[in-house]
Protein backbone atom coordinates (compact mmCIF):
# COMPACT_ATOMS: atom_id res chain seq x y z
CA UNK A 1 0.00 0.00 0.00
CA UNK A 2 3.11 2.10 -0.52
CA UNK A 3 1.76 3.57 -3.53
CA UNK A 4 -0.59 5.63 -1.92
CA UNK A 5 2.42 7.21 0.31
CA UNK A 6 3.14 10.71 -1.49
CA UNK A 7 4.91 13.47 0.55
CA UNK A 8 3.88 17.14 -0.44
CA UNK A 9 7.16 18.58 -2.40
CA UNK A 10 6.43 22.16 -0.36
CA UNK A 11 5.22 23.45 2.98
CA UNK A 12 1.93 24.45 2.99
CA UNK A 13 0.08 27.63 4.28
CA UNK A 14 -0.63 27.76 8.36
CA UNK A 15 2.80 28.95 10.09
CA UNK A 16 3.22 25.69 11.64
CA UNK A 17 1.34 23.38 9.71
CA UNK A 18 4.76 21.77 8.62
CA UNK A 19 8.22 21.93 9.11
CA UNK A 20 10.17 24.24 6.12
CA UNK A 21 11.91 20.88 5.08
CA UNK A 22 11.06 19.93 1.42
CA UNK A 23 9.69 16.21 1.63
CA UNK A 24 12.42 14.40 0.35
CA UNK A 25 14.64 15.65 3.57
CA UNK A 26 11.88 14.56 6.20
CA UNK A 27 12.91 12.30 8.82
CA UNK A 28 12.69 8.50 8.04
CA UNK A 29 10.97 8.05 11.13
CA UNK A 30 8.17 10.51 12.44
CA UNK A 31 7.67 8.99 15.52
CA UNK A 32 8.15 5.81 17.36
CA UNK A 33 7.89 3.53 20.24
CA UNK A 34 10.70 1.18 21.12
CA UNK A 35 10.51 -2.20 23.45
CA UNK A 36 8.08 -0.05 25.91
CA UNK A 37 7.35 -1.11 29.28
CA UNK A 38 4.94 0.05 31.83
CA UNK A 39 4.01 -1.51 35.22
CA UNK A 40 1.01 0.63 37.24
CA UNK A 41 1.53 -1.14 40.99
CA UNK A 42 0.72 -5.31 40.45
CA UNK A 43 -0.56 -4.44 36.54
CA UNK A 44 2.19 -5.08 33.95
CA UNK A 45 0.54 -2.66 31.15
CA UNK A 46 3.33 -2.65 28.55
CA UNK A 47 6.27 -5.59 28.38
CA UNK A 48 7.44 -5.00 24.92
CA UNK A 49 5.69 -2.98 22.59
CA UNK A 50 6.72 -1.45 19.16
CA UNK A 51 5.51 1.22 17.35
CA UNK A 52 7.29 2.88 14.21
CA UNK A 53 5.41 5.66 12.04
CA UNK A 54 7.20 6.71 9.14
CA UNK A 55 6.76 10.21 7.46
CA UNK A 56 3.74 10.27 5.19
CA UNK A 57 2.55 7.07 6.32
CA UNK A 58 -0.80 6.08 8.01
CA UNK A 59 -0.22 3.06 11.00
CA UNK A 60 -3.49 1.55 12.65
CA UNK A 61 -3.10 0.74 16.15
CA UNK A 62 -4.92 -1.93 17.17
CA UNK A 63 -5.72 -4.06 20.20
CA UNK A 64 -8.44 -5.79 22.19
CA UNK A 65 -9.32 -3.63 25.64
CA UNK A 66 -6.40 -4.14 27.63
CA UNK A 67 -3.76 -4.65 25.38
CA UNK A 68 -1.81 -0.91 26.02
CA UNK A 69 -2.69 1.42 23.23
CA UNK A 70 -4.00 4.30 25.22
CA UNK A 71 -0.73 3.67 27.31
CA UNK A 72 1.60 3.72 24.38
CA UNK A 73 -0.14 7.00 23.08
CA UNK A 74 0.33 8.43 26.49
CA UNK A 75 3.92 7.97 25.76
CA UNK A 76 4.44 9.01 22.65
CA UNK A 77 2.62 12.64 23.88
CA UNK A 78 4.71 12.82 27.20
CA UNK A 79 1.82 12.13 29.53
CA UNK A 80 3.82 9.11 30.81
CA UNK A 81 7.31 8.04 30.86
CA UNK A 82 8.30 4.23 30.15
CA UNK A 83 9.41 1.89 32.56
CA UNK A 84 11.86 0.75 30.14
CA UNK A 85 12.56 1.22 26.26
CA UNK A 86 12.51 4.70 24.64
CA UNK A 87 10.57 7.46 22.18
CA UNK A 88 11.77 8.41 18.61
CA UNK A 89 10.44 11.27 16.88
CA UNK A 90 12.14 13.00 13.49
CA UNK A 91 15.16 10.21 13.54
CA UNK A 92 16.25 11.31 17.01
CA UNK A 93 15.76 9.20 20.29
CA UNK A 94 13.83 11.69 22.94
CA UNK A 95 12.86 12.41 26.43
CA UNK A 96 9.22 13.63 26.38
CA UNK A 97 7.95 15.04 30.44
CA UNK A 98 4.82 16.57 29.22
CA UNK A 99 2.40 17.37 26.24
CA UNK A 100 4.50 20.67 25.36
CA UNK A 101 7.66 18.52 25.01
CA UNK A 102 5.41 16.11 22.52
CA UNK A 103 4.07 19.93 21.03
CA UNK A 104 7.54 21.35 20.91
CA UNK A 105 8.92 18.42 18.48
CA UNK A 106 5.84 19.23 15.83
CA UNK A 107 3.89 16.13 17.70
CA UNK A 108 -0.04 16.97 18.41
CA UNK A 109 -2.87 15.07 19.19
CA UNK A 110 -6.81 14.37 17.89
CA UNK A 111 -7.95 13.25 21.31
CA UNK A 112 -11.76 11.21 21.31
CA UNK A 113 -13.85 13.67 23.47
CA UNK A 114 -11.74 16.40 20.51
CA UNK A 115 -10.93 18.78 23.43
CA UNK A 116 -13.55 21.62 21.82
CA UNK A 117 -14.62 25.25 23.62
CA UNK A 118 -18.77 24.27 22.08
CA UNK A 119 -19.39 27.99 22.37
CA UNK A 120 -16.19 29.44 20.55
CA UNK A 121 -16.19 29.74 16.80
CA UNK A 122 -13.94 27.36 14.22
CA UNK A 123 -11.24 29.83 14.21
CA UNK A 124 -11.27 30.75 17.78
CA UNK A 125 -11.15 26.50 18.51
CA UNK A 126 -8.09 25.95 15.90
CA UNK A 127 -5.81 29.08 17.64
CA UNK A 128 -7.34 27.89 21.73
CA UNK A 129 -4.05 27.98 22.92
CA UNK A 130 -2.21 28.86 20.30
CA UNK A 131 -3.40 33.00 19.89
CA UNK A 132 -1.75 35.38 17.83
CA UNK A 133 -1.59 38.61 19.33
CA UNK A 134 -0.81 42.07 17.10
CA UNK A 135 2.30 43.58 17.30
CA UNK A 136 3.87 46.55 19.43
CA UNK A 137 1.54 47.83 21.51
CA UNK A 138 -1.46 45.50 20.74
CA UNK A 139 0.71 42.57 21.94
CA UNK A 140 0.70 44.32 25.42
CA UNK A 141 -2.62 44.86 25.76
CA UNK A 142 -3.44 41.46 24.62
CA UNK A 143 -4.97 42.00 21.59
CA UNK A 144 -5.70 39.04 18.99
CA UNK A 145 -4.56 39.63 15.46
CA UNK A 146 -8.31 38.26 14.08
CA UNK A 147 -7.45 38.99 10.36
CA UNK A 148 -3.69 36.93 10.56
CA UNK A 149 -6.09 33.82 12.64
CA UNK A 150 -8.49 34.11 10.34
CA UNK A 151 -6.17 34.08 7.15
CA UNK A 152 -3.70 30.82 8.32
CA UNK A 153 -6.99 29.14 9.83
CA UNK A 154 -8.84 29.01 6.23
CA UNK A 155 -5.68 28.37 4.76
CA UNK A 156 -4.88 25.25 7.16
CA UNK A 157 -8.69 24.32 5.98
CA UNK A 158 -8.31 24.83 2.30
CA UNK A 159 -5.28 22.71 2.43
CA UNK A 160 -6.81 19.38 3.82
CA UNK A 161 -9.97 20.25 1.83
CA UNK A 162 -12.18 20.74 4.50
CA UNK A 163 -15.54 22.98 3.50
CA UNK A 164 -16.98 24.26 6.39
CA UNK A 165 -19.95 27.35 6.37
CA UNK A 166 -17.88 29.66 8.23
CA UNK A 167 -15.02 30.18 10.39
CA UNK A 168 -17.20 32.11 12.88
CA UNK A 169 -20.01 29.84 13.22
CA UNK A 170 -19.67 28.11 16.92
CA UNK A 171 -18.54 24.91 16.93
CA UNK A 172 -21.51 23.83 17.93
CA UNK A 173 -23.29 24.43 15.28
CA UNK A 174 -21.27 21.74 13.58
CA UNK A 175 -22.21 18.17 12.53
CA UNK A 176 -19.81 15.25 14.45
CA UNK A 177 -17.89 15.27 10.80
CA UNK A 178 -17.33 18.57 10.80
CA UNK A 179 -16.17 18.92 14.60
CA UNK A 180 -13.63 15.93 14.31
CA UNK A 181 -12.54 17.59 10.72
CA UNK A 182 -12.21 20.70 12.80
CA UNK A 183 -9.80 18.93 15.11
CA UNK A 184 -7.38 17.24 12.93
CA UNK A 185 -6.83 20.62 10.60
CA UNK A 186 -6.18 21.92 14.69
CA UNK A 187 -4.31 19.31 15.40
CA UNK A 188 -2.23 19.54 11.38
CA UNK A 189 -1.47 23.02 11.44
CA UNK A 190 0.29 23.04 14.98
CA UNK A 191 2.26 19.52 13.64
CA UNK A 192 5.60 19.96 11.41
CA UNK A 193 6.06 16.10 12.17
CA UNK A 194 3.36 13.37 13.81
CA UNK A 195 -0.60 13.57 14.41
CA UNK A 196 -1.84 11.01 16.72
CA UNK A 197 -5.48 10.05 15.93
CA UNK A 198 -7.54 8.62 18.95
CA UNK A 199 -10.24 6.31 18.00
CA UNK A 200 -11.61 9.16 15.38
CA UNK A 201 -14.79 7.61 13.97
CA UNK A 202 -15.80 6.28 17.74
CA UNK A 203 -19.14 8.72 17.61
CA UNK A 204 -19.36 9.10 13.72
CA UNK A 205 -22.02 7.78 11.08
CA UNK A 206 -20.74 6.18 8.61
CA UNK A 207 -20.89 8.75 6.06
CA UNK A 208 -18.70 11.48 8.62
CA UNK A 209 -16.19 8.44 9.46
CA UNK A 210 -15.48 8.00 5.70
CA UNK A 211 -14.96 11.87 5.32
CA UNK A 212 -12.38 11.52 8.58
CA UNK A 213 -10.35 8.68 7.26
CA UNK A 214 -10.02 10.42 3.95
CA UNK A 215 -8.33 13.05 5.97
CA UNK A 216 -5.81 10.84 7.21
CA UNK A 217 -4.72 10.07 3.48
CA UNK A 218 -4.59 13.89 2.98
CA UNK A 219 -2.33 14.79 6.40
CA UNK A 220 0.16 11.97 5.05
CA UNK A 221 0.12 13.08 1.52
CA UNK A 222 1.77 16.44 3.61
CA UNK A 223 4.70 14.14 4.95
CA UNK A 224 3.60 13.79 8.39
CA UNK A 225 3.41 11.00 9.95
CA UNK A 226 -0.35 9.51 10.96
CA UNK A 227 -1.21 6.97 14.05
CA UNK A 228 -4.81 5.78 14.30
CA UNK A 229 -5.84 4.50 17.51
CA UNK A 230 -8.97 2.88 16.18
CA UNK A 231 -11.76 -0.31 16.94
CA UNK A 232 -13.39 0.53 13.79
CA UNK A 233 -11.16 -2.34 11.93
CA UNK A 234 -12.28 -2.10 8.72
CA UNK A 235 -11.96 1.41 7.98
CA UNK A 236 -8.90 1.63 9.62
CA UNK A 237 -7.37 -1.53 7.31
CA UNK A 238 -8.75 0.55 4.12
CA UNK A 239 -7.01 3.58 4.33
CA UNK A 240 -3.81 2.19 6.57
CA UNK A 241 -0.64 1.75 4.92
CA UNK A 242 0.38 -0.73 8.21
CA UNK A 243 -1.10 -2.27 11.29
CA UNK A 244 0.27 -3.02 14.31
CA UNK A 245 -1.39 -5.50 16.86
CA UNK A 246 -0.76 -5.17 20.87
CA UNK A 247 -1.70 -8.31 22.42
CA UNK A 248 -1.40 -8.68 26.59
CA UNK A 249 1.16 -5.53 26.63
CA UNK A 250 3.58 -6.23 23.72
CA UNK A 251 3.84 -6.05 19.82
CA UNK A 252 2.17 -9.51 18.14
CA UNK A 253 2.20 -8.27 14.50
CA UNK A 254 3.47 -5.62 12.50
CA UNK A 255 2.78 -6.08 8.91
CA UNK A 256 1.17 -4.00 5.82
CA UNK A 257 -2.51 -3.75 5.63
CA UNK A 258 -3.16 -4.93 2.25
CA UNK A 259 -1.76 -8.28 3.37
CA UNK A 260 -4.62 -8.38 6.58
CA UNK A 261 -8.59 -9.34 6.50
CA UNK A 262 -10.34 -8.26 9.63
CA UNK A 263 -10.86 -12.26 10.71
CA UNK A 264 -7.12 -12.24 10.72
CA UNK A 265 -6.40 -8.83 13.00
CA UNK A 266 -9.51 -10.43 15.50
CA UNK A 267 -7.61 -13.40 15.69
CA UNK A 268 -4.45 -11.85 16.80
CA UNK A 269 -6.25 -9.23 18.53
CA UNK A 270 -7.52 -11.90 21.11
CA UNK A 271 -4.32 -14.15 20.94
CA UNK A 272 -5.61 -16.87 19.20
CA UNK A 273 -3.16 -17.01 16.64
CA UNK A 274 -0.48 -16.58 19.51
CA UNK A 275 -2.98 -19.74 21.80
CA UNK A 276 -2.73 -21.70 18.24
CA UNK A 277 1.10 -21.71 18.16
Amino acid sequence: MTDRVNPADSSPGGKAMTDSRPAGKRPAVAIAAHHLAKRFGHVQALSDATVTVHSGEVVALFGDNGAGKSTVLKMLLGILQPDSGHIEIADEKVHLHSVRDAQARGVDCVHQDLAQAPDLSVMDNMFLGHEVLRPGLGRLLGALSRKEMAARADQALRDLSIKLPSLTVPISDLSGGQKQAVAVAKAVMWSSTAVLMDEPTAALGARQSEIVCDLFRTVAARGLGVLVVSHDLPRALKVADRVVILWRGHTALDAPAADLTVPEVVATMVGFQKEAS
